[in-house]
Parts: C-alpha cells; structure tokens; sequence
C-alpha cells in the first residue's frame, strides 16, 4: 500500500484532540520529568484530574516487568474519557524489544517485536478514521514530551501552541538521498506529489543534506545522519524524521537520535529502538502524515495513523499540536 486519501472523507466536528482527552503522566524520579509535566499543563490548560503522577527507574530501557506494573498504575489512575497518554520524559523510552509509546499504547506485546529481519503485528490504528481510539479502538495512543534538556523541552511545547490554527504555507520536503538500504521511502513521493500537490507546496530533492531553507513544514528521508538540519528554519508544528535503523536511541548511538530534530526545531519526529531493517511499515508513511495533518488532525492523530507497524517506534514530540485546525 502507498497510502489511502479518503474520497470525501471528511474529520469529525471535534478531530482535534482536547485538552480533556490526553492524560499526562509524570515521572516524580526525575525532576525534569516534573518540571515538564507542570509546563506543559498550565500552557494545555491540561485538567488536574489528567495529570498522572509514577515513578519509574529513569533508564534508557524499562524492563518489561516493571513496565507492566507501571502500565497497571498507569491505567487504574486515567479518567475514563482520556483517550491518549504525553509521557513527560525522554527516558525510558524503550521496552525490551518494543519502544515505550508502543508499549504504552498497545500494553507489553512480543508480537509488536522482532529479532531480526520480521514482520510485526500491525496497528488497528493505522489509518484510521477514529477521533476517540480508546472508545472505539481500546488503546490510548502516547508520545513522549522529550528533549536534550529541558529548556529545549519548553522550546518544543510552544511551538505546538504556536501551531494551532495557523494554516501555515510550508513546503513538504520528499528527499531522496544515496543511502540506498534507508531511501526505501522515496518510490512514495511520486504518489504523493500528484494526490497532494493542490493542497499544500511539496517539493522532491534528490540530496543527502537539505540545507538553508526557511519554510520546512515536513522533511522524510532516509539517511544514518543527516546533516544541516540547523540550518534550516521549521515552522511551528513541523514534522521530520529520518529512516534509519536507531535514530529512536534517544540518547546516543552511532546514527543520529532523532532528538535533533526537535533541537533543530522541528515540533515532533520518530525513530526506532530496535533494528527494522528498513521495512517502510516500521515508519512514517509520509503521503498519511501530510494528508491526515493538512485535514486538521492534531499531530498524536496523524503521525500515529501513519505507521502501520510501530511497535519498534518512539513518537517524541509535542502530541496537540494541530496548525490545520480551525480554533474553537
């Protein structure tokens, strides 16, 4: 599958996630995981009946164990009408074998897992027309509010408040780069570019470092570092990711963590905890982000939608965030 543009399809009245539909769960072990969580409910006008408070050992991954006892805790203390989850942290952000916001979303599950070059099991989520997917689809999609330091943290937040509502005329950059075994993205844009070009301005560039541009609304590729993404200036609510086989190591490996983008100013990105091997189902499908995002879908709706396998992914970034939405 390329990817699906509903023929007349239309969002709900209310797409757009509200503040009583997220729970934000704050780890009390870490002092910047407390910080975060106050911030992000005063400036989400987050209920304090929605503010969830754990604590959980602040490592890069959770073991599955403890994992399920803080899910547990998690669950018995979320309101009922809450249908996602903001993780205040950057770390944990994995699960054994899957990634933390999968692990929290879809409970513990070795078939959302793989050693080695395999399918995993699909999402219910993926491309999905739900507005409530705990109501209808019995799982709370989660993101993680994650940055290199707090005060980049912050940074990442109000660029989402900054988003909503702005319709902003950004450009989608498609590129292609020389990596072949991570460019397997690229036989999409074509798709894309001729399903899409009336709604938006998107462009495909054949270069492994897109640099000095000033209207980045949404940058794919596929490469183990890429570099001049500082140079570039993201409007508020961007989206940037880059397929490769660890950029969900948040905090370090030889490829670049998919932090960077946010410090780069983008507002959320994705990467993978676990080797993939490049199969296009373990990441965002660009042609759903775009499509789903420009509709007015916040940005926990459309990014989530858009990967069908994601048990191996860490969603981090700003879950709200929705610049195509009207304000009401």
């Amino acid at each position: 599958m390329v990817f699906m543009l509903a023929v007349g399809y239309e969002l709900p009245a209310y797409a757009r996630v509200e503040p009583a539909q997220i729970a934000v769960v704050v780890n009390l072990s870490d002092p910047q995981s407390v910080k975060t969580g106050a911030y992000y409910q005063q400036y989400r006008h987050i209920p304090a009946q929605n503010m969830i408070y754990v604590h959980v050992p602040v490592r890069r991954n959770l073991g599955k164990q403890a994992f399920k006892l803080l899910r547990r805790q998690v669950y018995r203390k979320t309101p009922a009408a809450v249908q996602f989850y903001a993780l205040a942290w950057t770390q944990p952000y994995r699960v054994d074998c899957m990634s933390m916001t999968s692990a929290m979303t879809f409970g513990f599950d070795p078939a959302y897992c793989a050693r080695g070059c395999k399918a995993t099991k699909r999402s219910v989520y993926y491309n999905s027309d739900s507005a409530a997917p705990y109501t209808d689809l019995g799982i709370r999609p989660s993101m993680l509010l994650a940055g290199e330091s707090e005060k980049q943290v912050r940074a990442m937040i109000d660029r989402g408040i900054r988003a909503d509502g702005s319709f902003p005329a950004g450009t989608a950059y498609l590129v292609s780069t020389t990596d072949r075994a991570r460019n397997v993205r690229a036989w999409r844009y074509p798709v894309i570019l001729r399903a899409l070009s009336s709604r938006l301005k998107l462009r495909q560039v054949a270069t492994n470092a897109l640099k000095n541009k000033k209207d980045v609304l949404f940058y794919f590729t596929g490469r183990a570092r890429v570099k001049g993404i500082d140079t570039n200036h993201y409007l508020p609510g961007a989206i940037a990711d880059h397929l490769t086989s660890s950029g969900g190591n948040l905090l370090g490996s030889r490829q670049m963590s998919s932090l960077k983008w946010l410090t780069a100013g983008a507002t959320a990105s994705y990467g993978t905890v676990v080797e993939p091997c490049a199969f296009t189902q373990k990441f965002p499908n660009p042609g759903i982000v775009i499509d789903r995002y420009t509709r007015g879908e916040s940005l926990i709706e459309a990014y989530w939608k858009s990967v069908a396998w994601p048990g191996q992914g860490v969603f981090i970034g700003e879950p709200l965030a929705a610049p195509f939405a009207k304000k009401h």
